[in-house]
């Protein structure tokens, strides 16, 4: 079991000032969006052949290990150019992944609200289920031709939106090249969130081995909404969470996503000090 960050949660700027950051801060493993966390000047650092080969470099000199490449997009968006540039920059992530050392590239399943990423009815419909594996599909035949694994991420508002949905869009797809990244705060929502525990649960058990990323967040309840917070400091037992993780998904990743600031070092400690 690894521990690792949302690269651009920790620090934004030139490759090697936030490589460095990440190096500073104790972390091995980090989840990575080029052009979220990498910029020249004001300008963002897209991903590209010629710029995995520089952080691949960099990455070998600090032992820092990418354990998954973000590439998220929404591929039922209904301006359907913008899906296809952005297939094609996955694409492009998952021919070049290895220059990283990677083996993973990631998406959720999107929301028929386009740009918001929210739930809407459509998401529910089998159309919408039909139009994303189609996609993934898509994604997953290419990831088999240049050896690199695509990660399918569920959420209560997207698409794909609970382990039964997750479960059938994986058999479907039925590929080596699909595997599974878990984030429980995003299955969850004011009406099931006291349920975490066996939504958790179930997600583990149902996909055990498949899963090769964890999200970690926190939350409280604030005006019938989920808030997040440092790890500790919400409502999340993270005895049980890793406890459930050592279980079923040993292997896995754990990433540190939405955690911030002054939170990152305590959120450090308190997963290093669970996981022993």
């Amino acid at each position: 079991m690894k521990i690792g960050i949302r690269t651009h949660d920790l620090a934004t700027g030139s490759i090697n000032d936030v490589l460095d950051k990440v190096k500073t801060y104790g972390f091995k493993n980090i989840q990575l969006v080029f052009k979220k966390a990498f910029f020249n000047g004001d300008k963002a650092i897209l991903f590209s052949e010629e710029n995995a080969r520089i952080v691949g470099e960099e990455l070998k000199k600090r032992n820092i290990q990418v354990a998954m490449l973000g590439a998220y997009f929404n591929p039922v968006h209904s301006n359907k150019t913008l899906v296809k540039e952005n297939i094609d920059y996955f694409k492009l992530h998952l021919k070049y992944a290895h220059l990283l050392g990677c083996k993973y590239v990631g998406s959720e399943t999107g929301s028929f609200n386009d740009d918001k990423w929210t739930y809407n009815p459509k998401n529910r419909t089998e159309e919408g289920y039909k139009e994303t594996i189609q996609v993934f599909k898509d994604l997953v035949k290419f990831g088999e031709e240049n050896n690199t694994i695509v990660l399918m991420e569920p959420a209560y508002g997207h698409v794909i939106y609970d382990v039964k949905c997750l479960k059938r869009a994986y058999e479907e797809i039925n590929s080596d090249y699909l595997k599974i990244t878990i984030d429980l705060y995003n299955l969850l929502y004011i009406g099931n969130y006291k349920n975490y525990k066996s939504i958790f649960e179930e997600a583990l058990s149902v996909f055990n081995e498949k899963i090769k990323i964890i999200h970690l967040k926190d939350f409280y309840i604030e005006n019938d909404k989920l808030i997040q917070c440092g790890l500790g400091e919400g409502l999340i037992d993270f005895s049980f969470i890793i406890e459930t993780i050592k279980r079923y998904a040993p292997d896995s990743t754990l990433i540190f996503e939405g955690v911030t600031g002054d939170d990152i070092i305590p959120s450090k400690k308190l997963i290093e000090s669970l996981i022993k």
